[in-house]
């Protein structure tokens, strides 16, 4: 019997259910529903492949014979035909793996280890806003080192920042278009860094108070204005600005208001909210601000939202300060670390950063709230014109 060849195109309209060799690798499976279907065998690096050719009658004999020839010739020249089909059908259809296809996939894929599922954009903005208008609609196949380099060369000295959050962005992307199976290059976004050269950019600090400033700060703050109250609110508790505008009526209980994790910065994934200690001047504090609130906010804006960032960012730039409102954590901390003893982890606590490693904090299962409790109360002794003397700090276990 011929070694290829074997099948006829009138044994093709009659053959019985099953598999039918036509030889090189190439068979016909009846199957019971009546369809058939053309199978091509070839072996590639001592492993055996399938890959479907086509079904009957869209696909005939001789061309069935044709595409089991081709593929045969791939195999032998130790290339993979079922890998080599699927990059041919990317590139017919490359609008389908674009960088901003590729980008907004990646992004979908993150978005639970973002703070509120990236509903704030900040993951998505370098990108949005630096690199697709230029690259966005450019196969990520196609993607290199010095397009890269071009796009974000205008900002790399400039906005150092914006320009290494779209690098690392990029990477990320890069890596889900690899994980997809596209022939990328992942050392694209390293090479554009070599292309560019270190950053000429000098991180700046946030301007903070000496502590020992902010007492007469806190007390010029005597209007029962909005701005003055939060302002007040933020230096004693010394939480971030987001958490502080956002607060709600229905966290606070007592002398604890209960931030929830996600709205916690560096808690991604989080589910456990942060519990922030409040001092008799801060029960004060957000009593005064009590008849201002609406919609369950503490802080309300006039649009039915929150007072912004920028509200107290500016009265304090009114008053010709150098200092912002996010300062004044740093103007808690080093007064935790200059004038009192209170443990390491119990003073980076207070501000709600995260210490230690994961194995470290599955066992330590406490936030230190009676510690930091009296250590919010002698903070507030000190802002409100207190001595202000070294805490010798007990009971850290």
């Amino acid at each position: 019997m011929r070694a290829k060849n074997r099948l006829t195109s009138s044994f093709i309209k009659t053959a019985p259910i099953g598999k039918h060799c036509d030889g090189g690798g190439l068979w016909l499976i009846k199957r019971d529903d009546g369809g058939a279907q053309w199978v091509q065998r070839v072996t590639v690096h001592g492993r055996r492949r399938e890959m479907g050719l086509g079904g009957i009658p869209s696909l005939s004999l001789s061309e069935a014979r044709k595409l089991s020839e081709r593929w045969r010739k791939l195999a032998a020249a130790g290339r993979d035909p079922i890998k080599e089909r699927e990059a041919e059908e990317r590139a017919a259809r490359r609008e389908d793996i674009t960088l901003e296809i590729l980008t907004a996939d990646a992004f979908e894929s993150r978005k639970a280890e973002l703070k509120g599922d990236g509903t704030a954009g900040r993951w998505l903005s370098p990108l949005n806003i630096h690199v697709l208008p230029k690259l966005g609609k450019v196969p990520v196949t196609d993607l290199d080192q010095r397009d890269i380099r071009d796009t974000l060369a205008p900002i790399w000295h400039t906005k150092a920042d914006t320009a290494r959050k779209a690098m690392n962005r990029l990477s990320i992307v890069l890596k889900h278009a690899a994980a997809l199976g596209l022939d990328v290059d992942l050392q694209a976004t390293e090479k554009a860094k070599a292309l560019l050269g270190k950053s000429r950019h000098v991180a700046k600090n946030i301007p903070a108070m000496d502590w020992r400033d902010v007492p007469a700060f806190y007390a010029s703050l005597e209007e029962p204005t909005l701005t003055h109250l939060a302002l007040r609110l933020l230096i004693l508790t010394g939480v971030r600005s987001t958490p502080l505008r956002n607060i709600r009526l229905d966290q606070i209980e007592g002398d604890v208001w209960t931030v929830p994790a996600e709205s916690m910065k560096g808690r991604k994934g989080a589910t456990n909210p942060f519990r922030v200690p409040l001092s008799p001047e801060a029960q004060r504090i957000i009593e005064l601000a009590r008849p201002h609130a609406r919609n369950g906010f503490l802080f309300p804006n006039t649009r039915g939202g929150v007072i912004s960032d920028m509200t107290l960012s500016r009265m304090m730039e009114r008053r010709g300060l150098e200092a912002r409102p996010h300062g004044f954590r740093t103007s808690l901390r080093t007064w935790l670390a200059e004038a009192t003893d209170a443990p390491h982890e119990v003073a980076e606590g207070v501000l709600a950063h995260i210490v230690d490693g994961g194995v470290v904090r599955a066992y330590r299962r406490t936030d230190y709230l009676e510690q930091r409790a009296k250590l919010a109360d002698r903070w507030a002794d000190h802002l409100t014109g207190g001595a202000g003397q070294v805490l010798q700090f007990v009971g850290a276990d």
